[in-house]
């Protein structure tokens, strides 16, 4: 039956067709859905799990392999520590960080579903919905920081094809907060990355393949340059010590790592996103390497090219942008515009991979008759880069931009509640079926809510709120000690969430919900395959019996 004939076959019981607006919703309707659920929001069937331990590295050299990633140690160094220890600490914060994602991210190459479902085991079938939203408004926000960074790499590589574009007249005004010629570079990045958000998950694996090749050795070429060029080893930056000492010190690297963990902290929550695609389990413990191994490495170039900047350009450059700019001979701007574009990859990889599939899943968990992945990642896009309007967010709201740069503190507790209730709580076994059934086990009560996780959320963030503030508000003063707990702010927001919400799990279990034994994805799928053949089998016999 085609579409018009399924609309026409939709009048009521009494012959009337339906209106305009009903037709309109049927037609927008995504294919194969169920009403709450739909093909990229079902578990991931055997023929898309194509990821493999390879495709799982190349992911996190895609992530890491980026501007913002090789200025990584620039923060560090400029609240007191020496490029050493500032290395120091991005190893150890990507370690423990690269560690609960890989643990997290078991449950989706175990059972292949996404966070939005996983969610649903733990915190209930409804409050699962504001846990998503909060990690929906984390990645459309920062999907439009990172393509104000991209168009910062189309500018460079604009730069690089025509020198004339540097002295480009503006005729935007003041309030506009940015100019003609960064407009003309935002447009240019974001309609040709359009294309990339029409690839399917499980296909886009290719670009983080070429790229893990490609940034590299972009990455090791500028080293390079800058080393024989400038004869890095003697110069200050790199004799520079600790400008902070003691305890002082020790509080600042813990500032530093829980940032730098908090640069993760949406990944963590929604690692399943991605692990759900994956052959095998085993496939994703790569990343418990290449994670710590390519932000580190990164972060080196970015102080060897600090460093040489100094002596080259007579000014420290931690951006590789504003580096690579000042390549302006003939043969310089040919490099420079390589460079550019391998970084305008990498940028739109990571965006794509960490922001736009994980918003567009959560739109697709919270509207799945209208809104698949594809359609849900072109709303992400267009709301993203321009609703947010990210220019003036990163020229005139600095606040605002602080609180979402804090908005770990609420990631923390809700990653830490996924995993205890996986691993402890429930010991790994899940019903897959049982999760895509709103009234099913996972419902806990008529409301849809799990108490036992919105009491552990509330304590895993409320004491650390305090110590939020005056990163939102310089004028907001509050006790030293609350400043201090908010720096272990992951440590906590964490570890206490999942300890708290094991030990009331432990006094008052959901006993509804503990099973002897996992149902897994490919139950739910055979189980659906049968269903559909006794479907046909019927229609079949009412056919022959009419």
């Amino acid at each position: 039956m085609g579409q018009d004939e399924q609309i026409i076959g939709d009048a009521d019981e009494y012959g009337n067709s339906p209106s305009f607006w009903r037709r309109i919703a049927k037609r927008l309707e995504v294919e194969g859905h169920s009403g709450d659920s739909n093909k990229d929001l079902d578990p991931v069937p055997p023929e898309l799990r194509t990821w493999n331990w390879w495709h799982y590295i190349s992911y996190w050299i895609s992530d890491n392999f980026t501007p913002s990633g090789w200025r990584k140690a620039a923060s560090l160094m400029q609240i007191g520590m020496s490029w050493r220890i500032a290395l120091l600490n991005v190893a150890v914060s990507e370690i423990l960080i690269a560690a609960i994602i890989t643990i997290n991210g078991y449950v989706g190459a175990k059972y292949h579903i996404s966070f939005t479902i996983q969610s649903r085991a733990s915190f209930g079938y409804y409050f699962s919905i504001l846990m998503i939203c909060m990690r929906m408004i984390v990645g459309t926000f920062w999907y439009g920081i990172s393509t104000y960074t991209g168009a910062e790499c189309v500018r460079s590589m604009i730069y690089a094809l025509s020198p004339r574009f540097r002295n480009l007249e503006n005729h935007l005004p003041a309030s506009a907060h940015t100019n003609t010629q960064f407009m003309i570079s935002y447009f240019v990045y974001f309609v040709s990355i359009m294309p990339l958000h029409y690839v399917p998950i499980h296909r886009i694996r290719f670009l983080f393949t070429i790229k893990a090749i490609v940034t590299p050795i972009i990455g090791f070429g500028i080293m390079g340059w800058t080393i024989a060029n400038a004869s890095v080893g003697e110069q200050s930056l790199w004799s520079q010590g600790n400008t902070v000492h003691g305890s002082t010190l020790g509080w600042v690297f813990m500032n530093g790592v829980y940032s730098n963990m908090g640069g993760w902290a949406t990944l963590a929550v929604n690692a399943p996103d991605f692990t759900r695609y994956a052959i095998s389990p085993k496939h994703t413990y790569t990343m418990a390497i290449a994670l710590p191994f390519t932000a580190t490495l990164i972060t080196f170039f970015g102080v060897v090219g600090a460093a040489g900047s100094k002596v080259l350009f007579g000014q420290i450059l931690w951006d590789p942008l504003l580096f690579i700019d000042n390549w302006t001979s003939p043969g310089g701007r040919a490099a420079a515009f390589f460079c550019a574009l391998g970084f305008y990859l990498a940028q739109a990889c990571a965006n794509i991979s960490a922001n736009s599939i994980s918003a567009a899943n959560d739109l697709n968990c919270m509207f799945p008759r209208y809104i698949n992945i594809r359609r849900g990642q072109f709303i992400i896009a267009f709301v993203g880069a321009w609703a947010l309007t990210p220019w003036n967010i990163l020229t005139s709201a600095s606040s605002f931009l602080a609180f979402m740069s804090g908005y770990t503190v609420w990631l923390a507790p809700i990653c830490g509640i996924m995993v205890s209730d996986f691993y402890f709580v429930h010991k790994r076994k899940y019903n897959v079926w049982q999760l895509y059934n709103k009234n099913g086990i996972y419902r806990y009560n008529r409301w849809g809510i799990n108490w036992r996780a919105f009491i552990a959320f509330f304590v895993g963030w409320v004491p650390l709120f305090p110590g939020f503030l005056p990163n939102v508000n310089k004028s907001i003063s509050v006790a030293t000690g609350m400043v201090h707990l908010y720096y272990l702010g992951y440590f906590y927001g964490f570890g206490v969430a999942a300890l708290s919400y094991y030990v009331i799990c432990y006094f008052w279990p959901a006993r509804e919900t503990m099973l002897d034994v996992p149902v897994y994805c490919d139950d739910v799928l055979n189980a659906r395959e049968i269903e559909a053949n006794s479907y046909g089998e019927s229609d079949s016999l009412e056919k022959k019996s009419d």
